[in-house]
C-alpha cells in the first residue's frame, strides 16, 4: 500500500499506517523471549499456584481445579491432606465420605471418583508412586495433558508446558498462536522458546491474564505488552 506525501499529514492516516506497522510479524523466538521478560519483570518468579507437600497431594489438587478456581481448591485442600495422606487413604475410602469432603467444590461426584480411581491405579500399577513420565499420567482418571504438564513442572521440576484457558487465551489474543487446540498450542510454544522457560511462561501468561488480560474486558490501557500484542482490543 502507497502512502503519499499528504496522507501523512491527515491522523486517521496516521493511525492506520502506524497500525499496519505494528502488525508486521515478528520472529516468533524474539517475540516469545520478549514477552516473558516483561511479564517476568511485571510478576516475578511464579509459584504454583494449587497449594501442595508432595506429588499426590498436587495430582489431588489439580483434579479438584477443573472448572474451580485454585483460590477454592487451596481453602478445601488443607483440611483433605490432613485427613487423607497417602494414595492409599483415597484409594480405601468410601466415595460418598469423599464426595461429603469435597462438596463445596464444584463436580464433586466425578472428582471424588477421579480421585479415587487414580490412587487405586498408582497402587496397582506404579507401586504406589506418583509417575513422572507424559505418557504415563495421562492414563491416570481425571488427568489430561494439561493437568499432567502441571504435575511434570511443579512436583517433578521436569519441562512442561500447561495450556489452561488463559494461555489458550492470550496466545490468540497476542498474535502468538492462530488455534484454539491446546495440544497445538503447547507444540507451538515448546518449538519456540527454550525449555527452561516453558513452565515459568505458562505461570506468567496466567498471572497476565488474571491481572490484566480477562476474557471480556481486558485492561489494554495498563497492559505491560501492550506493544507487543496484535490485538490490542
Amino acid at each position: 500500500m502507497e502512502v503519499n506525501d499528504n496522507a501523512y499529514l491527515h491522523p486517521q492516516a496516521l493511525l492506520l499506517f502506524f497500525r499496519m506497522l505494528s502488525k508486521t510479524k515478528r520472529p516468533l523466538k524474539k517475540w516469545l523471549l520478549d514477552i516473558y521478560r516483561i511479564l517476568e519483570d511485571t510478576y516475578g518468579v511464579q509459584e504454583c499456584f494449587l497449594k501442595h507437600e508432595d506429588p499426590l497431594q498436587l495430582m489431588v489438587s489439580a483434579i479438584l481445579s477443573a472448572q474451580c478456581t485454585d483460590a477454592n481448591v487451596n481453602r478445601v485442600s488443607p483440611g483433605l491432606f490432613r485427613k487423607y495422606k497417602c494414595a492409599k487413604d483415597f484409594a480405601e475410602v468410601n466415595i460418598k465420605e469423599l464426595q461429603k469432603d469435597i462438596k463445596s467444590i464444584g463436580l464433586y461426584r466425578a472428582k471424588s471418583k477421579n480421585i479415587i480411581a487414580s490412587c487405586r491405579k498408582i497402587i496397582n500399577e506404579f507401586d504406589g508412586k506418583l509417575p513422572s513420565e507424559m505418557e504415563k499420567l495421562v492414563t491416570l482418571p481425571g488427568i489430561g495433558r494439561k493437568t499432567a504438564n502441571v504435575l511434570l513442572c511443579h512436583a517433578f521440576n521436569k519441562p512442561g508446558f500447561p495450556v489452561d484457558t488463559h494461555v489458550q487465551r492470550l496466545t490468540n489474543r497476542i498474535g502468538l498462536v492462530k488455534t484454539e487446540n491446546p495440544v497445538k498450542i503447547e507444540m507451538i510454544i515448546n518449538k519456540n522458546i527454550s525449555e527452561e522457560y516453558w513452565c515459568s511462561f505458562s505461570q506468567l501468561l496466567i498471572s497476565h491474564g488474571r491481572a490484566r488480560c480477562q476474557a471480556r474486558k481486558p485492561n489494554c490501557g495498563n497492559c505491560e505488552i501492550r506493544n507487543l500484542c496484535e490485538k490490542r482490543v
